[in-house]
């Protein structure tokens, strides 16, 4: 094999961005073989965009079953996302999935069981975000032990501004039946990912989520959690799409110093001696231990997208490392589940979660969402 034939399931706003690239020759080891999509006027766009090579189809499962391709990119909404990642693996395809892997961690830890049950498959999840230049460099700093032992994070990323129009463009959109949340599910996976990717699992969460309180939607639009690590660290998440202008301010703290991402920027403020060392051999009641400050240099290579879907066909092709395991997807996941389950039941959650409690209390949303409604009415597509 020297070609991927890749088929895209799902051409939304990502599925038909990633059939650009495609087309565009950025992915030189890619071809768009297929494409599927339930709506019937993005299949009239299929057919009038696409090479009239690429096989369209109404059901991602027929275009799995099909035997058309060596590989699916999964972009449906995302409770589709585990059980065609499924699909997928036992017709002998590998599969990168867009984020996030799943609404909830159980039916993605069923995902991850079965891509293990099929190791000559890759499945790689879609973010992208770990392609960033900062956020590498950040990952390298924390886990090579430059920032020292962790004691805090604070990540304040408000700077998703929706409109109504926005959240009413779509019948699926923001409600607990068609997309399982709001912007923990919908705008932050990417966050919630380098989060865990950066700093490590927490033990415990504590959220409030405010379901509605800018919009017209039944799902969460802003949002504040606490977290706490097994070594005392803590953290502090803030999200919204109801700020304007927004602000993405992102804070690692260690007993080396401090990492400061904002503005596409990265500063060091680096403790020439360890902040624990320092607080015990003081002889001053307020000194503190001198530092210096310097903006990191990170390079400009941010490949995004493009760069996931080439290391993808790397992988499948040479064994080369993915940009994210797809078993991954499942920690960013615990997360919001977590934070979702602690608002709802207004109480600290220790991790690992019970997740058919979760399920159940996810369920009576889903119940009484709108979401058949606006279906019924023909909101959006």
């Amino acid at each position: 094999m020297s070609i991927i034939k890749l088929g895209i399931i799902g051409l939304g706003n990502m599925g038909s961005a990633h059939c650009r690239f495609i087309l565009d020759g950025q992915t030189p080891e890619i071809e768009l073989a297929a494409v599927a999509d339930r709506e019937e006027s993005r299949r009239i766009w299929a057919q009038s965009h696409l090479p009239g090579s690429v096989q369209v189809f109404e059901e991602g499962s027929q275009l799995i079953k099909s035997g058309l391709c060596d590989a699916v990119l999964i972009a449906t909404p995302h409770y589709q996302h585990p059980d065609l990642s499924i699909l997928a693996f036992q017709h002998n395809q590998h599969v990168m999935c867009e984020k996030p892997a799943g609404v909830t961690t159980r039916a993605v830890r069923e995902m991850n069981q079965q891509a293990a049950a099929h190791p000559q498959l890759t499945f790689g999840m879609m973010f992208n975000q770990r392609t960033n230049a900062l956020y590498r460099k950040m990952h390298e700093m924390i886990h090579s032990g430059q920032v020292g032992e962790l004691k805090r994070v604070n990540w304040l990323i408000t700077d998703w501004y929706r409109t109504q129009f926005y959240y009413d463009s779509g019948a699926w959109r923001a409600t607990w039946a068609g997309e399982g949340g709001g912007v923990l599910l919908n705008q932050c996976p990417h966050q919630l990912d380098l989060l865990q990717w950066l700093c490590g699992m927490p033990k415990r969460v504590i959220a409030f989520l405010h379901e509605g309180k800018w919009h017209d939607i039944e799902v969460e639009d802003d949002v504040t959690a606490y977290l706490e690590y097994e070594n005392g660290a803590t953290g502090v998440f803030i999200t919204s799409t109801g700020d304007a202008p927004g602000t993405n301010r992102l804070e690692v703290s260690g007993s080396r110093g401090r990492l400061v991402c904002e503005n596409n920027q990265l500063w060091f403020d680096e403790l020439k001696v360890d902040e624990r060392d320092w607080c015990k051999m003081s002889k001053e009641g307020f000194a503190t231990p001198p530092f210096e400050r310097y903006e990191v240099v990170t390079g400009s290579y941010n490949p995004q997208h493009v760069g996931v879907l080439n290391a993808f066909a790397a992988h499948i092709l040479r064994n080369e490392p993915l940009v994210a395991e797809g078993t991954e997807g499942i920690k960013g996941l615990t997360l919001s589940n977590a934070m979702h389950l602690s608002s709802w039941l207004n109480k600290p959650i220790d991790l690992p979660f019970d997740e058919a409690l979760f399920e159940e209390e996810l369920n009576k949303r889903r119940a009484a969402s709108r979401y058949k409604k606006r279906q019924q009415r023909g909101a959006g597509h």
